[in-house]
C-alpha cells in the first residue's frame, strides 16, 4: 500500500467521468467538498467516448440531451443536428469539462477495482488497478449503464484471421472496409447505426441477425438557426416539461385511450409521432404499453411502414419482430435501415434459422453454410445496468460483497443505495428509470438528490446514510408490481439480463415514469430521508 497523503483522503470519489461524472464533480465542488474522479479511458466522454464506431448517433435529440443546470451551457453551445452524432457529443463533453475546469480533479487512464467499507468510520477505501487507495466519506458510482461490453464465446473466435471489432472499442483511427467481405454479428441499436454505413463501403456485408428489432427513421435534419434560438429562447419551458415527462424528453403525447379515437384519428396520431422520429413512438397513446390491443394497433401501423420500404417479402419477414409487443425493447432510430437490405451487396443472415455453429480461419461457419470473410463486428451490446458495477470489488458491511448481494439480481432502494453499503450512492443505474429516462437529466437529478443528501447529513451531525432492509424489499416489490402492469415483461430484453447467459432475469428498471420517480425521491428527502437510516456519528 502506498504512503497515504492529504490528496488521498476526501469527501467525494466518483468512478466515471461521463455525463453523471462530470456533472458530480461540479455539483460536489460546488458544495465545497472535495472530489477526485477516477476514469478508465484517457479522456471524458463514458460511453461516448469509446462507443464512435460508423453511424453512431444518440437517439434523443440534442437539444435535449445536454445539460440544464447552467443556461449559460445551454445559450453558449449550438447544437448542429436533430439528434448528434457521437463526435459532436465528445466535443460538447470536452467543451464542458474546460468550460468548467473540471480535468484538474480527474485521474485518467485509471480503472476503480475495489471500494472497501471501514465500519468503523464509514470511510471508504477505494483502490485502483495501480494500487493507490483514496479513502473517502462517499462513493459515487457513475459508471454507466451501457459500459461493459459483450463479445459471444463464439468456437474459434480466437482462430479468425482477419480484422475483428466490436462497436463499443472502435479504433479512433477509424476503419475502411473498402473492398472487403465484413460480417456484422447484431442488430441491437448500435447494428442498426452502422450497418448502412458499412454496406456503403464493404465489397459484401453479412449481417448475422439473432433478434429482429423494431427501429423507427431519425427524421434527423440540420438544425435552422431560427430553430436553435426558438429552443434557447424556450429552454426553461422546455426543461419544465422534460422534467415532468414519463422519458425525460418534453413531448406530450394524446391522454385518450388508443381504440377511443377513430381509425383515422389513430392513424393521423401514429403519423406524427413517425415524422417525428425516434423512440418516442412507444408513447403516442397512453395505453401502448400496457394494452396488448393498442399496442398491436401501433405495430400494425410500423410494420406497414416498414413493409414498404423492404424490396423482398421474405428478407422483410425476418426483419420485422414477432416475439415482443412494440416498444418494449428500446424503440431503435435509424437513416435507411431497412432500405439497406435492397442493396444487392447486402445478405442478411437468420442465426435463429441457422445459428452460429463456430469461426475459422477464413470466416464463420453456420448450420447452413461457410462464409468468407476479411473482417468481423461485433454489435453485441453491454452486459447493460450492472455490468461495470459488476467489475469492481465492492465490500460492505460484514465483508458482504455487492456482486453477492445482487446474485439473485440488483438491490436498491430508489435505485440510490442499498442495504450494508452506507454513503455508496449509484447514478442512473438499475432501480431507478434509468435507460428509460433522457439520461442526461436523469443523472443531474440523481446527482442533485445524493448533494442535498450529503449537505442535509452535514448540517445534522450525521456520519452515514444507509438504506434499510425493508426499504429496499418494498421497492423491489414495487418495480415489480408497476412492471407487471405492463406488456415489458413479455419483451426478453436486456431489461431484464435476458441478453447475458447465466444472468438473473429480473426487471431492473422503474417503470413509472421518468416525473413520477422524481417525485417519489423528492417526498423520500422531504420526509427526512424515509427509509434510510441516517447514522449518527460515534
Amino acid at each position: 500500500m502506498l504512503d497515504m497523503t492529504a490528496a488521498d483522503e476526501l469527501d467525494v470519489v466518483v468512478v466515471g467521468a461521463g455525463f453523471a461524472g462530470l456533472y458530480a464533480l461540479h455539483k460536489f465542488r460546488d458544495q465545497g467538498l472535495s472530489v477526485r474522479v477516477f476514469e478508465a479511458a484517457p479522456e471524458v466522454g463514458g460511453t461516448w467516448y469509446f462507443n464512435r464506431y460508423p453511424g453512431a448517433r444518440c437517439d434523443v435529440e440534442s437539444v435535449d440531451y445536454s445539460y440544464s443546470f447552467s443556461d449559460e451551457l445551454q445559450q453558449e453551445w449550438t447544437w448542429t443536428e436533430k439528434y448528434a452524432t457521437q463526435p459532436e457529443i465528445l466535443a460538447y463533453l470536452n467543451w464542458v469539462a474546460d468550460t468548467l475546469d473540471l480535468r484538474r480533479d480527474i485521474t485518467f487512464d485509471t480503472r476503480v477495482t475495489s471500494a472497501v467499507l471501514d465500519e468503523n468510520t464509514l470511510r471508504w477505501s477505494v483502490t485502483t488497478e495501480d494500487a493507490r487507495v483514496t479513502t473517502a466519506r462517499f462513493v459515487v458510482m457513475a459508471t454507466g449503464a451501457l459500459s461493459a461490453a459483450i463479445t459471444p464465446a463464439f468456437d474459434g473466435l480466437d482462430s479468425f484471421g482477419g480484422e475483428i471489432y466490436h462497436t463499443a472499442h472502435w479504433p479512433h483511427e477509424g476503419v475502411d472496409f473498402t473492398g472487403k467481405r465484413v460480417a456484422v454479428i447484431g442488430t441491437g441499436s448500435s447494428g442498426i447505426q452502422s450497418i448502412p454505413v458499412f454496406a456503403e463501403q464493404a465489397n459484401h456485408l453479412y449481417v448475422f441477425q439473432r433478434t429482429p428489432n423494431y427501429s423507427i427513421p431519425a427524421g434527423n435534419s440540420v438544425l435552422t438557426a431560427e430553430q436553435v434560438a426558438e429552443v434557447k429562447a424556450n429552454y426553461a419551458e422546455r426543461r419544465r416539461l422534460s422534467m415532468r415527462s414519463g422519458g425525460g424528453s418534453p413531448y406530450v403525447g394524446t391522454t385518450t385511450p388508443t381504440m377511443e379515437v377513430s381509425a383515422q384519428e389513430r392513424q393521423e396520431a401514429f403519423e406524427k409521432r413517425w415524422r417525428l422520429g425516434g423512440v418516442l413512438f412507444s408513447k403516442t397513446f397512453p395505453d401502448q404499453l400496457t394494452d396488448q390491443t393498442a399496442n398491436d394497433e401501433a405495430r400494425k401501423f410500423w410494420e406497414e411502414k416498414v413493409r414498404a420500404v423492404i424490396d423482398d417479402a421474405g428478407v422483410a419477414e425476418l426483419l420485422i419482430p414477432d416475439d415482443h409487443p412494440i416498444g418494449t425493447k428500446r424503440i431503435c432510430t435509424d437513416s435507411n435501415y431497412f432500405q439497406t437490405f435492397n442493396r444487392p451487396n447486402v445478405t442478411l443472415i437468420s442465426v435463429r434459422r441457422t445459428p452460429i455453429v463456430s469461426l475459422d480461419r477464413t470466416g464463420i461457419t453456420t448450420s447452413a453454410e461457410h462464409v468468407d470473410l476479411d473482417a468481423i463486428v461485433f454489435a453485441t451490446g453491454f452486459d447493460a445496468l450492472t455490468g461495470a458495477l459488476g467489475k469492481i470489488d465492492i465490500v460492505g458491511r460484514g465483508g458482504e460483497r455487492l456482486a453477492e448481494d445482487w446474485a439473485d439480481g440488483p438491490r436498491s432502494y430508489l435505485g440510490l443505495g442499498d442495504d450494508g453499503f452506507p454513503n455508496l450512492f449509484v447514478v442512473t443505474g438499475p432501480g431507478a428509470p434509468a435507460v428509460l429516462a433522457n439520461m442526461v437529466l436523469h443523472a443531474e437529478a440523481h446527482v442533485d438528490w445524493i448533494a442535498a443528501a450529503i449537505g442535509y447529513l452535514n448540517a445534522n451531525g450525521y456520519a452515514g446514510i444507509e438504506a434499510r432492509p425493508d426499504a429496499v424489499e418494498n421497492w423491489l416489490a414495487e418495480l415489480d408490481q408497476r412492471a407487471a402492469t405492463t406488456l415489458f415483461p413479455k419483451a426478453n430484453s436486456w431489461y431484464l439480463g435476458a441478453n447475458v447467459p447465466g444472468k438473473p432475469r429480473v426487471f431492473m428498471l422503474f417503470i413509472g415514469g421518468f416525473g413520477v420517480y422524481n417525485d417519489i425521491c423528492a417526498e423520500v428527502a422531504a420526509d427526512g430521508y424515509r427509509g434510510f437510516d441516517l447514522i449518527r456519528k460515534s
